[in-house]
C-alpha cells in the first residue's frame, strides 16, 4: 500500500511515549481505519489516557476530552440551544461532541440517559437537537476508558452501547524493561508529553476509503458469518453477535489487512480480530461456570467457539 509509510510513522509516533505496547497500539489504529470506536477497558495507570490522547495528539484534527461523572448531563456533551437577546434568536451552541476524536474518559461513571447521549453520534456521525439533525466532522471517532474492577458509582454499559464500539483492547501491565525505560523518560506522572501531528485529517480519510477497497473473498465473508453463528448456537453464550458484529468483523480485517500492506484480507486476519471485536457484543450464558470468572471471561468463551469453526485454507 502506498500509505503505508504514513502509518508506520504514525505507529512510531505513539511508541516514542507508550512503550512495548506494539499490539495495543496496531490495534487502535485498526479501529481508526476502520471508522470504528475504541473501548479500552483496564485497571487505573496503565495507559489507557494517555494512549487515546497520543492517537488524537498524532492525527492533525480536532479534540475534546470528556470526563465523564454522575452528574454530567446530556446538553453537556451534545450542546444546547439558547436564547440571544440582542438577535431574539435562539442559536445551538455545539458541545464537545463537535471534534474530530473524543475522549470519553471513564465513560461507564456516568448515568445511562447521558451515555445514551453518544449512541446516534457514535452509530450515524450525528445528532439531532431540537427536532434538528447536526453532522460531526469527519474523521469522526470516540475513545472511551473505562476501569473494570471497580464498580462502587459506576454505570455497566449496556450491550446497545457495547456493540456502537468496534473493538474492546486492554493495556496490560508493561514489561519490567519498558517500564523502567518510562521511569527514565517521564518526569511527571499523569503528563501526557507533547509530540507533533504526523498525518492530517485529510489523509486519515483517504486512507479510511481505501480500507473499504480492500478484497474479501466469499470464503472468508463465509467465514465470518459462520463464527457469528457459532456464537448464535453455542450453550456457553446467552446472546450472540448480531449482524452488526458480523459487517464490525469484515471491517476490523480489512483494517488489519491495510495496516499489514495487503489490499486482500486472508483467514489470520479475521481470526486476529475476532477476539478484540466480537468478545464485548456477547452475553455468556448464566448457566455456565462462574467460579472462576474473570472480566475476559467473555473473552475466553468465544476463544472456545473460534476453535470449533472450521478456517479456510
Amino acid at each position: 500500500m502506498s500509505r503505508r509509510p504514513v502509518l508506520a510513522k504514525l505507529q512510531r509516533n505513539i511508541e516514542s511515549v507508550i512503550k512495548g505496547k506494539t499490539d495495543v497500539i496496531r490495534r487502535a489504529l485498526v479501529a481508526l481505519l476502520a471508522r470504528g470506536h475504541l473501548l479500552i477497558e483496564d485497571v487505573p495507570g496503565v495507559g489507557k489516557t494517555t494512549l487515546a490522547q497520543l492517537l488524537a495528539k498524532s492525527v492533525s484534527c480536532s479534540f475534546q476530552r470528556i470526563q465523564f461523572t454522575s452528574d454530567l448531563l446530556p446538553s453537556d456533551i451534545l450542546g444546547v440551544t439558547v436564547y440571544r437577546s440582542t438577535t431574539g434568536e435562539f442559536q445551538f451552541q455545539p458541545g464537545p461532541i463537535f471534534a474530530n476524536i473524543i475522549l470519553a474518559d471513564e465513560i461507564n461513571r456516568t448515568t445511562p440517559k447521558t451515555q445514551s447521549a453518544l449512541l446516534e453520534a457514535m452509530n450515524s456521525a450525528q445528532v439531532s437537537i431540537d427536532k434538528t439533525t447536526h453532522d460531526l466532522p469527519h474523521p469522526f471517532m470516540v475513545i472511551a476508558t473505562q476501569n473494570p474492577i471497580e464498580f462502587h458509582g459506576t454505570f455497566p454499559l449496556p450491550k446497545s452501547q457495547m456493540d456502537r464500539f468496534l473493538m474492546r483492547i486492554q493495556m496490560g501491565y508493561p514489561e519490567m524493561a519498558d517500564e523502567i525505560t518510562v521511569l527514565r523518560e517521564q518526569r511527571v506522572a499523569g503528563v501526557v508529553p507533547e509530540i507533533e501531528p504526523v498525518v492530517t485529517a485529510g489523509e486519515v480519510m483517504a486512507m479510511q476509503a481505501e480500507v473499504t477497497e480492500v478484497k474479501v473473498d466469499d470464503d472468508l465473508l463465509d467465514y465470518t458469518a459462520r463464527i457469528a453463528g457459532a456464537t448464535r448456537q453455542s450453550a456457553l453464550i446467552e446472546l450472540g453477535v448480531s449482524t452488526r458484529g458480523a459487517l464490525a468483523l469484515r471491517a476490523a480485517a480489512q483494517a488489519r489487512a491495510y495496516l499489514e500492506g495487503r489490499d486482500y484480507c486472508v483467514p489470520d486476519d479475521v481470526k486476529e480480530m475476532a477476539v478484540p471485536v466480537l468478545a464485548h457484543r456477547i452475553q455468556v450464558a448464566k448457566t455456565f461456570d462462574v467460579s472462576d470468572m474473570t472480566r475476559h471471561e467473555d473473552e475466553r468463551v468465544l476463544l472456545q467457539v473460534l476453535d470449533q469453526v472450521e478456517v479456510p485454507i
